[in-house]
């Protein structure tokens, strides 16, 4: 009898720590998300076009992914350090005070290395009517 307790104290046990360890391993796996807030959406006097005005937050260890604009697209880093890689360039590494240019179309992806948080002012120049962000694979 008390070798049928130890084992099932020793399955509970293994159980307990497996699921421990998974519970764990989802949480430090899940990426930090990149918040986007749209200041203003203004309808400019260029036919078909609007403006768009977004704070863009990433978090350290955040990344944007992969993506493309159907607009021109304006950003300065207001806090932090990004790493950029668009599309017939080298990396660049931008912090507070840079700035950068996509056009439309051109695929880029932001992400934070760094151990602060990064913070964007992006102003779009957008077709009106699309998606503004479109992924990339």
């Amino acid at each position: 009898m008390k070798s049928a307790t130890s084992k099932a104290a020793a399955l509970c046990a293994m159980i307990a720590l497996v699921w421990a360890g998974t519970i764990g391993a989802l949480q430090t796996s899940q990426a930090p998300t990149v918040k986007r807030n749209v200041v203003l959406k203004q309808d400019m006097t260029i036919p078909g076009r609007e403006a768009v005005m977004v704070v863009v937050g990433i978090p350290p260890g955040g990344a944007e992914g992969r993506h493309s604009h159907n607009a021109e697209v304006f950003a300065f880093v207001e806090q932090g350090t990004l790493t950029l890689e668009t599309e017939g360039k080298p990396t660049e590494t931008l912090k507070a005070g840079d700035h950068f240019y996509a056009a439309p179309g051109q695929i880029h992806h932001g992400k934070n290395d760094g151990s602060a948080p990064v913070k964007l002012l992006v102003v779009f120049v957008a077709e009106k009517g699309k998606p503004l962000t479109t992924p990339a694979p």
